[in-house]
Protein backbone atom coordinates (compact mmCIF):
# COMPACT_ATOMS: atom_id res chain seq x y z
CA UNK A 1 0.00 0.00 0.00
CA UNK A 2 1.32 3.44 -0.90
CA UNK A 3 1.48 6.29 1.56
CA UNK A 4 -1.91 8.07 1.49
CA UNK A 5 -2.06 11.47 -0.21
CA UNK A 6 -3.12 14.60 1.63
CA UNK A 7 -6.80 14.43 2.33
CA UNK A 8 -6.82 10.63 2.42
CA UNK A 9 -9.02 8.91 5.00
CA UNK A 10 -6.47 6.39 6.29
CA UNK A 11 -5.25 6.68 9.88
CA UNK A 12 -1.60 5.86 10.59
CA UNK A 13 -0.82 3.97 13.81
CA UNK A 14 2.79 3.96 14.93
CA UNK A 15 4.04 0.57 16.09
CA UNK A 16 7.16 -1.17 17.30
CA UNK A 17 7.76 -4.83 16.44
CA UNK A 18 9.85 -7.18 18.57
CA UNK A 19 10.32 -10.90 19.00
CA UNK A 20 11.64 -13.45 21.47
CA UNK A 21 12.83 -16.62 19.76
CA UNK A 22 10.43 -16.01 16.87
CA UNK A 23 7.41 -15.34 19.10
CA UNK A 24 6.61 -11.88 17.74
CA UNK A 25 4.57 -8.94 19.02
CA UNK A 26 3.49 -5.50 17.92
CA UNK A 27 3.39 -2.62 20.40
CA UNK A 28 1.14 0.44 20.20
CA UNK A 29 0.61 3.20 22.74
CA UNK A 30 -2.72 2.55 24.45
CA UNK A 31 -3.91 6.15 23.98
CA UNK A 32 -4.24 5.93 20.20
CA UNK A 33 -6.89 3.16 20.00
CA UNK A 34 -10.22 3.14 21.82
CA UNK A 35 -11.23 0.17 23.97
CA UNK A 36 -14.06 -0.65 21.56
CA UNK A 37 -11.64 -0.87 18.63
CA UNK A 38 -8.81 -2.75 20.33
CA UNK A 39 -9.86 -6.31 19.48
CA UNK A 40 -10.57 -5.49 15.83
CA UNK A 41 -7.31 -3.59 15.43
CA UNK A 42 -5.39 -6.51 16.98
CA UNK A 43 -6.90 -9.02 14.58
CA UNK A 44 -6.26 -6.83 11.54
CA UNK A 45 -2.71 -5.70 12.30
CA UNK A 46 -1.58 -9.19 13.36
CA UNK A 47 -2.71 -10.74 10.07
CA UNK A 48 0.43 -11.95 8.28
CA UNK A 49 -0.96 -11.26 4.79
CA UNK A 50 -3.00 -8.05 5.06
CA UNK A 51 -1.51 -6.57 8.24
CA UNK A 52 1.96 -6.21 9.70
CA UNK A 53 1.93 -9.75 11.09
CA UNK A 54 2.49 -10.99 14.66
CA UNK A 55 1.41 -13.52 17.27
CA UNK A 56 -0.06 -10.72 19.37
CA UNK A 57 -0.62 -7.00 19.83
CA UNK A 58 0.29 -5.26 23.09
CA UNK A 59 -1.12 -1.87 24.02
CA UNK A 60 1.10 -0.20 26.57
CA UNK A 61 1.71 2.93 28.61
CA UNK A 62 4.76 4.07 30.50
CA UNK A 63 4.74 4.12 34.31
CA UNK A 64 7.12 5.44 36.93
CA UNK A 65 8.82 2.02 37.24
CA UNK A 66 8.43 0.70 33.72
CA UNK A 67 5.23 0.05 31.82
CA UNK A 68 1.72 -1.41 31.93
CA UNK A 69 0.36 -3.61 29.14
CA UNK A 70 -2.79 -5.17 27.69
CA UNK A 71 -2.27 -8.18 25.43
CA UNK A 72 -4.48 -9.28 22.53
CA UNK A 73 -3.87 -12.52 20.67
CA UNK A 74 -3.70 -12.63 16.87
CA UNK A 75 -7.38 -13.67 16.71
CA UNK A 76 -8.43 -10.57 18.68
CA UNK A 77 -9.01 -12.37 21.98
CA UNK A 78 -7.60 -11.03 25.24
CA UNK A 79 -4.76 -12.81 27.06
CA UNK A 80 -3.59 -12.22 30.62
CA UNK A 81 0.17 -12.18 30.05
CA UNK A 82 3.01 -13.35 27.83
CA UNK A 83 6.47 -13.99 29.21
CA UNK A 84 8.02 -13.22 25.85
CA UNK A 85 5.77 -10.21 25.35
CA UNK A 86 6.80 -8.83 28.74
CA UNK A 87 10.48 -9.13 27.80
CA UNK A 88 9.87 -7.48 24.43
CA UNK A 89 8.15 -4.59 26.17
CA UNK A 90 11.10 -4.42 28.54
CA UNK A 91 13.37 -4.07 25.52
CA UNK A 92 11.35 -1.04 24.43
CA UNK A 93 11.28 0.80 27.76
CA UNK A 94 14.42 -0.34 29.63
CA UNK A 95 17.54 1.87 29.43
CA UNK A 96 20.15 -0.27 27.66
CA UNK A 97 23.08 1.33 29.50
CA UNK A 98 21.87 0.33 32.96
CA UNK A 99 22.82 -3.35 33.24
CA UNK A 100 21.38 -4.75 36.46
CA UNK A 101 18.50 -2.28 36.54
CA UNK A 102 14.93 -3.44 37.14
CA UNK A 103 11.87 -2.76 35.01
CA UNK A 104 8.41 -3.39 36.42
CA UNK A 105 5.71 -4.45 33.95
CA UNK A 106 2.07 -4.48 35.06
CA UNK A 107 -0.04 -7.14 33.32
CA UNK A 108 -3.48 -8.69 33.76
CA UNK A 109 -1.58 -11.77 34.98
CA UNK A 110 0.23 -9.89 37.75
CA UNK A 111 3.26 -7.66 38.11
CA UNK A 112 6.46 -8.95 36.49
CA UNK A 113 9.89 -7.63 37.48
CA UNK A 114 12.63 -7.80 34.84
CA UNK A 115 16.34 -7.50 35.59
CA UNK A 116 18.46 -6.43 32.63
CA UNK A 117 21.46 -8.76 32.24
CA UNK A 118 22.86 -7.61 28.90
CA UNK A 119 21.95 -5.31 26.01
CA UNK A 120 23.12 -3.92 22.71
CA UNK A 121 21.39 -1.71 20.17
CA UNK A 122 18.49 -4.09 19.50
CA UNK A 123 18.86 -7.27 21.61
CA UNK A 124 18.21 -7.43 25.34
CA UNK A 125 18.56 -10.27 27.84
CA UNK A 126 16.37 -10.22 30.94
CA UNK A 127 15.84 -12.40 34.00
CA UNK A 128 12.17 -12.02 34.89
CA UNK A 129 10.40 -12.95 38.10
CA UNK A 130 7.20 -14.55 36.81
CA UNK A 131 5.53 -15.32 40.16
CA UNK A 132 4.34 -18.56 41.73
CA UNK A 133 2.63 -21.37 39.82
CA UNK A 134 -1.01 -21.72 40.89
CA UNK A 135 -3.32 -24.72 40.84
CA UNK A 136 -0.61 -27.23 39.90
CA UNK A 137 -2.17 -30.68 39.56
CA UNK A 138 -2.62 -33.69 37.30
CA UNK A 139 -5.87 -34.20 35.43
CA UNK A 140 -7.46 -36.86 33.19
CA UNK A 141 -9.00 -35.48 30.00
CA UNK A 142 -11.23 -37.31 27.56
CA UNK A 143 -9.78 -36.44 24.14
CA UNK A 144 -10.85 -37.98 20.83
CA UNK A 145 -12.32 -41.04 22.52
CA UNK A 146 -9.39 -41.80 24.85
CA UNK A 147 -8.08 -40.65 28.22
CA UNK A 148 -5.06 -38.38 28.40
CA UNK A 149 -3.18 -37.50 31.59
CA UNK A 150 -2.09 -33.86 31.65
CA UNK A 151 -0.66 -31.34 34.10
CA UNK A 152 -2.62 -28.12 34.55
CA UNK A 153 -1.56 -24.90 36.25
CA UNK A 154 -1.57 -21.14 35.92
CA UNK A 155 1.54 -19.01 35.53
CA UNK A 156 -0.49 -15.84 35.15
CA UNK A 157 -2.35 -17.50 32.28
CA UNK A 158 -3.83 -21.03 31.94
CA UNK A 159 -1.50 -23.83 30.89
CA UNK A 160 -1.97 -27.51 30.09
CA UNK A 161 1.17 -29.65 29.80
CA UNK A 162 1.36 -33.09 28.18
CA UNK A 163 4.44 -35.00 29.35
CA UNK A 164 5.47 -37.49 26.69
CA UNK A 165 8.39 -39.79 25.90
CA UNK A 166 8.96 -38.12 22.53
CA UNK A 167 7.61 -35.18 20.60
CA UNK A 168 5.35 -36.19 17.74
CA UNK A 169 4.41 -33.30 15.41
CA UNK A 170 1.36 -35.07 14.00
CA UNK A 171 0.02 -35.92 17.47
CA UNK A 172 0.74 -32.38 18.63
CA UNK A 173 -1.17 -30.84 15.71
CA UNK A 174 -4.09 -33.20 16.25
CA UNK A 175 -4.42 -32.89 20.03
CA UNK A 176 -3.16 -29.33 20.59
CA UNK A 177 -6.31 -27.51 19.44
CA UNK A 178 -8.59 -30.18 20.95
CA UNK A 179 -6.98 -29.73 24.37
CA UNK A 180 -6.90 -25.96 24.03
CA UNK A 181 -10.67 -25.84 23.51
CA UNK A 182 -11.60 -28.69 25.88
CA UNK A 183 -14.64 -28.17 28.09
CA UNK A 184 -12.39 -28.48 31.14
CA UNK A 185 -11.02 -25.05 30.18
CA UNK A 186 -14.01 -22.74 29.67
CA UNK A 187 -11.76 -19.80 28.83
CA UNK A 188 -9.38 -21.90 26.73
CA UNK A 189 -5.81 -22.82 27.62
CA UNK A 190 -2.30 -22.78 26.27
CA UNK A 191 -0.92 -26.26 25.55
CA UNK A 192 2.63 -27.63 25.68
CA UNK A 193 3.85 -31.07 24.69
CA UNK A 194 6.99 -31.75 26.74
CA UNK A 195 9.70 -34.38 26.75
CA UNK A 196 12.43 -34.56 29.39
CA UNK A 197 15.65 -35.27 27.50
CA UNK A 198 17.85 -34.98 30.59
CA UNK A 199 17.29 -33.60 34.11
CA UNK A 200 18.43 -30.10 33.15
CA UNK A 201 16.90 -29.97 29.65
CA UNK A 202 13.39 -30.37 28.30
CA UNK A 203 12.11 -29.92 24.75
CA UNK A 204 8.64 -28.56 23.98
CA UNK A 205 6.06 -27.83 21.28
CA UNK A 206 3.57 -25.02 21.93
CA UNK A 207 -0.07 -24.53 20.94
CA UNK A 208 -0.89 -21.00 22.03
CA UNK A 209 -4.43 -19.96 22.84
CA UNK A 210 -5.73 -17.55 20.22
CA UNK A 211 -2.75 -18.10 17.93
CA UNK A 212 -1.97 -21.76 17.22
CA UNK A 213 1.55 -23.20 16.99
CA UNK A 214 4.25 -20.73 18.05
CA UNK A 215 8.02 -21.03 17.97
CA UNK A 216 8.36 -20.03 21.63
CA UNK A 217 6.43 -19.03 24.72
CA UNK A 218 7.79 -17.56 27.94
CA UNK A 219 4.89 -18.64 30.14
CA UNK A 220 4.78 -21.96 28.27
CA UNK A 221 8.44 -22.51 29.09
CA UNK A 222 7.73 -21.75 32.76
CA UNK A 223 4.75 -24.12 32.88
CA UNK A 224 6.67 -26.87 31.09
CA UNK A 225 9.59 -26.58 33.52
CA UNK A 226 7.33 -26.72 36.58
CA UNK A 227 5.36 -29.72 35.25
CA UNK A 228 8.56 -31.55 34.27
CA UNK A 229 10.13 -30.91 37.68
CA UNK A 230 7.03 -31.94 39.62
CA UNK A 231 5.93 -34.95 37.58
CA UNK A 232 8.65 -35.77 35.02
CA UNK A 233 11.85 -36.17 37.05
CA UNK A 234 13.48 -32.96 35.81
CA UNK A 235 15.50 -30.52 37.89
CA UNK A 236 14.00 -27.28 39.16
CA UNK A 237 16.70 -25.37 37.26
CA UNK A 238 16.79 -26.25 33.59
CA UNK A 239 16.77 -25.13 29.96
CA UNK A 240 13.54 -25.31 27.99
CA UNK A 241 14.08 -25.72 24.24
CA UNK A 242 11.31 -24.83 21.79
CA UNK A 243 11.53 -24.58 17.97
CA UNK A 244 12.71 -20.97 18.34
CA UNK A 245 15.49 -21.58 20.86
CA UNK A 246 16.28 -22.18 24.52
CA UNK A 247 15.10 -20.25 27.58
CA UNK A 248 16.37 -20.80 31.10
CA UNK A 249 13.91 -21.45 33.94
CA UNK A 250 14.52 -21.55 37.69
CA UNK A 251 11.74 -22.67 40.04
CA UNK A 252 12.69 -21.35 43.48
CA UNK A 253 10.78 -21.03 46.74
CA UNK A 254 9.87 -17.45 45.86
CA UNK A 255 8.58 -18.32 42.41
CA UNK A 256 9.63 -18.86 38.81
CA UNK A 257 12.46 -16.97 37.14
CA UNK A 258 12.67 -16.88 33.34
CA UNK A 259 15.82 -15.80 31.51
CA UNK A 260 15.88 -15.11 27.79
CA UNK A 261 16.36 -12.54 25.08
CA UNK A 262 14.13 -10.08 23.27
CA UNK A 263 15.02 -8.34 20.04
CA UNK A 264 13.63 -5.15 18.53
CA UNK A 265 12.84 -5.58 14.83
CA UNK A 266 11.13 -2.53 13.41
CA UNK A 267 9.44 0.79 14.06
CA UNK A 268 6.89 1.99 11.55
CA UNK A 269 3.37 3.11 10.68
CA UNK A 270 0.40 0.91 9.84
CA UNK A 271 -2.41 2.48 7.85
CA UNK A 272 -5.82 1.53 9.21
Amino acid sequence: MGVPRNGGSLKALEFVKAHAYGNDFLFINEDVVSTDEASRVAKEICDRHTGVGADGLIFYRLTALGAAMKLFNADGSVAEVSGNGVRCLGAIVAPEDEIGSETVVETDGGVKVLTLLDADSSRYIFRAHMGQPIGLRELELGINGSQLRVVVLSVGNPQCVVLTDRLDEARFKELGPAIGEHEAFPEGTNVEFVTVEQPDLVRILIWERGVGPTTASGTGACASAVAAAKYGGANRVLDVVSPGGAQHVEWDEDGIYLTGSAELIAHGKWFV
